[in-house]
């Protein structure tokens, strides 16, 4: 009986480490989750791409298919995440003009700066930005989560949310 009470315990810290996105690792950023650092001072011009994702049909991605998000909290091409939202939803950011992979209009792709310098990615004028939780290509776990004040939701092509 003790070492179940044990075990919940340690599941339960688990959880809520999760959800403040603590953990016991030097970054808990989406770099982790994908092997790469999405967000990380980029060397090249970033490509959006689309990707067909169950339930949710044809998603913005980035070119290695990995999820992209708006947060409804932004304003026209300015970015209101930063700091632990930033940490939790990385922004995509490209050296240069972004590039329009499969099914993307290069038209309503665009860049901002953050108040940082770097350049962070826009479709239709939604600051794009990837979920840490999200562990691997594909994966949509932050649809439709209301974290930092307002909810994030992934893109279609024509820029527009989807709701779940």
């Amino acid at each position: 009986m003790k070492r179940t009470a044990t075990a919940t315990a340690c599941a339960a810290a688990l959880f809520a480490a999760a959800l403040t996105g603590c953990s016991d690792s030097t970054s808990d950023t989406a770099e982790e989750a994908y092997g790469s650092t999405p967000s990380a001072s980029p060397s090249k011009p970033a490509t959006v791409d689309t990707k067909s994702v169950d339930k949710l049909g044809a998603i913005l991605t980035d070119e290695k298919g990995r999820t992209l998000y708006l947060f409804l909290a932004d304003k026209k091409n300015k970015s209101n995440c930063t700091g632990d939202c930033a940490k939790a939803w990385p922004p995509l950011l490209s050296k240069g003009d972004a590039k329009a992979g499969k099914g993307v209009a290069q038209k309503l792709l665009d860049v901002t700066k953050r108040s940082g310098g770097d350049q962070q990615v826009t479709y239709n004028g939604h600051p794009l930005y990837y979920y840490a939780g999200d562990k691997k290509p594909g994966q949509t776990n932050g649809q439709a989560l209301d974290q930092f004040g307002a909810e994030w939701y992934v893109l279609d092509a024509k820029g527009k949310q989807v709701e779940s």
